[in-house]
């Protein structure tokens, strides 16, 4: 009797869960589409959001950096924090030559992180699956060479089109697995 109750109430709560886990679904996607068609103010926008990140981690940071200033290394940490605002600040008065940064960052990043995944591949070829590390691993490469060979004007792209990207893929991922999840329960009714 217990575990039926409790199964009904899963139930309820899936179902309530899964109109809200749709309309986010389609929301992302939106916004996704929005960003892949305005890239440009897609980058700024996420650019500014970084920005404001930093300077409420500066904030953090600067308050633990008190509060923990008997357990050692205050002046490491209050520097940390410094380095956290003024990154924030600068981010927020120059959004344009924010994005160049981060999309310099972003570029090598992806390009270093394609070579790791590549050689990771290599490493595991006994493994099933081992291609499509080697796959992630060369598109990351070419991706990363393509992004720093066309800095800093991808600057005014990159960021916008792989959020945009990303709010698509997130967006369809959530609206799939929730129709299964749903699919699922009416099965078990």
């Amino acid at each position: 009797m217990r575990l039926e109750t409790e199964d009904r109430t899963l139930q309820e709560e899936l179902q309530r869960g899964y109109r809200w886990a749709v309309a986010l679904g389609i929301l992302m996607i939106i916004l996704g589409v929005l960003a892949i068609a305005a890239p440009f103010y897609a980058t700024l926008i996420a650019t500014l959001v970084f920005g404001w990140v930093l300077i409420v981690s500066g904030i953090v940071q600067m308050i633990y950096s008190f509060q923990t200033r008997k357990a050692g290394n205050f002046f490491l940490k209050f520097l940390v924090s410094l380095l956290y605002l003024g990154a924030g600040i600068f981010i927020l008065q120059s959004p344009v030559i924010g994005a160049i940064s981060l999309t310099l960052v972003l570029g090598i990043a992806i390009l270093v992180s394609g070579v790791i995944q590549t050689i990771m591949a290599f490493q595991m070829r006994s493994s099933p699956n081992w291609g499509w590390v080697l796959a992630s691993g060369i598109v990351s490469i070419i991706l990363g060479i393509l992004i720093w060979n066309r800095w800093p004007f991808s600057a005014a792209w990159v960021i916008g089109l792989l959020v945009g990207v990303t709010l698509l893929f997130n967006g369809w991922w959530i609206i799939l697995v929730s129709t299964s999840a749903r699919s699922l329960l009416r099965g078990r009714s």
